[in-house]
């Protein structure tokens, strides 16, 4: 059987060191370097050329694990990519599946369910904890509200505290423009106000 080599990300040396461990004890994976950052894990992966990158959603203060996955999924040779994560809110699963994840792991899994998981990314598949099985299948059924991009726009800024006027400064649009957006983005939230539109935004992976 041909090893599957992966490479680790995670910003804590403890949860590294215990993961290697795990999983040592699977002899169909090697673990061939193991990075703190997402700038660390580009580079093992350019020096080692991983079938999976297993990685953590938090990685300190630096680039998030999101980011990282769709950094690594935009290499020439992308490496297939699984979340192994504490944080099971929608949010988070779908912007891992956005940004090019394979699969979406709690880290309270059993250690062999993380070695089939590796192995049906490196195969091209995807694969879930069953429980984010049963969020995507939702997801799936009900899908988020389609955004425009200058709506996206403008919902970021709204995440950020920006007020009417600031947003329409920073758009370089009038502020009777951005009051339009809002109506719009209310309106596909299901939502009337802007707490609430921050708040289903974030819930739904949306920012």
């Amino acid at each position: 059987m041909t090893e599957l080599r992966v490479v680790l990300v995670d910003d804590h040396p403890v949860v590294r060191a215990g993961l290697r461990a795990v999983l040592h004890a699977q002899p169909q994976i090697a673990v061939v370097a193991d990075a703190a950052s997402c700038d660390e894990a580009l580079a093992a992966v350019a020096a080692h050329q991983p079938d999976v990158v297993v990685t953590d959603l938090r990685l300190g203060d630096g680039v998030d694990g999101i980011e990282t996955t769709k950094r690594l999924r935009a290499l020439p040779n992308p490496p297939a990519v699984l979340v192994l994560s504490t944080y099971d809110r929608d949010a988070e699963i779908f912007g891992a599946i956005n940004a090019g994840a394979s699969g979406y792991l709690l880290k309270d899994v059993p250690p062999e369910e993380i070695a089939t998981a590796i192995a049906a990314a490196a195969a091209g598949e995807s694969y879930f904890s069953s429980d984010i099985a049963q969020r995507v299948l939702r997801g799936l059924r009900n899908p988020p509200p389609t955004l425009t991009g200058r709506e996206r726009d403008v919902l970021k800024l709204l995440v950020t505290g920006a007020s009417n006027r600031e947003i329409a400064k920073s758009l370089v649009v009038s502020e009777a423009t951005v009051k339009s957006h809002l109506v719009h983005i209310f309106d596909k939230l299901g939502v009337d106000s802007r707490a609430r539109a921050i708040r289903t935004a974030q819930e739904m992976g949306l920012v």
